[in-house]
């Protein structure tokens, strides 16, 4: 079977994130669309996601921001759930998106509010 460009690329940056990756620190994986973004948190030894936001809540979606302010408020309420459970240092996982527009501005949101990465 063969495995397409996107495909390819996913694996390549999740192998070298898990590959590094230790047991003290979960990996923060971002999933973006022409529309909305969202972000986990995930345990990869117990294969379950930890926290989630994204810019679908009700919460979100109701204020009817751009994308850049949609992407900054999503990590906003990320950074403040995982600061509840006491998680501070993460793995960032982009995925196959460049680090760069969107993304970045939730990456450095997240830094922002107490996230180590």
């Amino acid at each position: 079977m063969k495995i397409t460009k996107i495909e390819r690329k996913r694996f390549r940056v999740r192998n070298k994130i898990k590959k590094v990756s230790k047991t003290d620190r979960y990996r923060l994986s971002v999933n973006r669309s022409t529309k909305n973004i969202s972000v986990q948190i995930i345990d990869d030894e117990k294969n379950i996601t930890i926290l989630s936001a994204s810019s679908n809540t009700k919460e979100i979606r109701s204020l009817k921001k751009n994308k850049k302010d949609m992407s900054t408020l999503v990590a906003e309420t990320l950074a403040k759930k995982a600061k509840d459970m006491k998680i501070t240092k993460v793995y960032f996982d982009r995925g196959i998106y460049k680090y760069h527009g969107r993304v970045k501005l939730l990456a450095d949101e997240l830094r922002k509010n107490g996230m180590e990465f």
